[in-house]
């Protein structure tokens, strides 16, 4: 009896949240006029004809709270340190230039085919990339600014001048390896 009564405290004490607001509003009769108004009743109200009150064994009563229970308003989760730079992996990299200089990009900015800027699918706009062409050891850092590339099997399109930093021009893309320096 006494684990029954504690459950129907427990539940009682966590009714009101599951309310709109503490009070709810009724419709009663006020006596004078004869009609019917809003009057303000309390939440806990709807239930003093179901809950008794509670006994003195129960006034002090204190829900048991496991040791390893968190206290969520002491707690502060861990800061993930980030990495300086983190691996994007290989792909092949090719480049785009004259053909599209000066025309919209998909954030909105102008192409400018000297710049060391890139397209990429999906990292976020302003992501600037370590993008090493292994073959020779050149290394540029570029800023995405551009959705594609569109051609199946290649991971980035680099702008005419981060393809010529690399030396990738002659035979216009090369397996490069990349790292996201920032997001």
């Amino acid at each position: 009896m006494l684990a029954l009564r504690a459950a129907m405290v427990a539940l009682v004490s966590l009714a009101p949240l599951s309310a709109s607001s503490a009070q709810q509003a009724r419709t009663d009769k006020t006596p004078g006029d004869g009609g019917t108004a809003m009057v303000e009743v309390p939440f806990a109200a709807h239930f003093e004809a179901v809950i008794e009150p509670l006994g003195p064994d129960l006034q002090d009563f204190e829900l048991h709270v496991p040791e390893h229970a968190v206290d969520l308003d002491s707690f502060e989760p861990p800061i993930e340190e980030i990495p300086e730079s983190r691996s994007l992996g290989t792909g092949i990299a090719s480049f785009y230039g004259r053909r599209f200089h000066g025309r919209l990009t998909a954030n909105g900015e102008r192409f400018d085919m000297r710049a060391m800027t890139a397209a990429h699918k999906t990292l976020p706009f302003g992501s600037l990339v370590r993008v090493t062409n292994p073959s020779n050891g050149r290394t540029v850092t570029v800023r995405i600014n551009d959705r594609g590339p569109f051609i199946r099997g290649r991971t980035i399109d680099l702008s005419r001048g981060a393809a010529e930093e690399l030396g990738i021009i002659r035979r216009g893309h090369a397996r490069v390896e990349m790292e996201l320096l920032s997001p």
